[in-house]
Parts: structure tokens; sequence; C-alpha cells
């Protein structure tokens, strides 16, 4: 038994360093896509810091990684996170959508916030929570920028 157990750790071991040799692909588009997102949606100088260090390393085409994502399997499992928020909702792509689209993100987001969904825990775990004033500034800001897009919902529907 103990020879197996010996064998078992030290192929688990080979298979640990093999895996650092294969990186998944980084998401370093620049925070450059995120201007037509901030020029049409207008957050506060505040509010755009507090997007930018909470949200669009998983909802952007831009991530600071932190150290620890150097090392697999950590850097497989962001990617996943990163690939699953910018699927969800994508600031970098907003131009790309219909004011129709734009209004029922920017309802998820308000949604996501108020349920307490949003950021995910695994990620509060290591950066740290919105404060219930930056929640709240979100949750106005989000509110206030979606009527530009029901106003444009009912303009085209006349």
């Amino acid at each position: 038994m103990k020879k197996v157990l010996k064998w078992f750790f030290i192929l688990a071991l080979a298979a640990l360093i093999v895996i650092q040799f294969f990186r998944p692909e980084k998401n370093n588009g620049g925070y450059e896509s995120v201007m037509a997102f901030e020029k049409e949606t207008k957050p506060s100088a505040h509010l755009a810091s507090v997007l930018k260090e909470n949200c669009y390393d998983c909802h952007s085409n831009q991530t600071q990684y932190p150290w620890y994502a150097e090392i697999a399997p950590i850097s497989f499992w962001l990617e996943d996170h990163i690939k699953h928020g910018k699927g969800d909702f994508n600031v970098s792509e907003w131009g790309t959508y219909s004011a129709k689209k734009k209004d029922h993100k920017l309802e998820e987001v308000i949604e996501m916030v108020e349920k307490g969904e949003m950021p995910l825990d695994s990620y509060t775990w290591l950066h740290g929570n919105l404060s219930e004033d930056e929640k709240k500034l979100l949750l106005q800001w989000a509110t206030v920028a979606r009527l530009q897009y029901k106003k444009e919902l009912i303009i085209s529907s006349n």
C-alpha cells in the first residue's frame, strides 16, 4: 500500500510540474476597449475606478492578473472565470450590443449586485468585496444609464 501511495504522489507531482508548461491565453486587449462603454454610460471618475478594480478583470478584454495566475491549475481556473464573465457581459463589446441588449445587460448588473451574486465569492475571498457605498453608487449609475436605452427602445418602436 505504501508503494502505491508513493507512486501516486510521484505521478501527481510529475503531472503538476508538466502542467506548468501549458498556459492559457492571456486576456490583454487593453483598457482602450472599455472607453466606448464608459463614454456612453458615463460613470463618475470614482465609479470608473471601482469598475476597473472590481469588474473589468472578468468583464472586459483586459485583465490585471495576480501573481498566482502563473500557477497551473489556478491559471486554468481563472481563464474559465474570465471566459464565463465575458460571455455574460463584456464591456469591451458594448458597441456591438443593440439598445435592447444594453438595457438588458445593465438590468442584469443591477439584479446580480442586489442579490449579492456579483462580484463572485471566489473573487471577493482574495480581492475583497464592494463596499455598501460602492454598491449603492453602482446601482444608481446602472439605473440612470438604462434610461437612455429605454428611451431609444420607445423611440424605435414608434
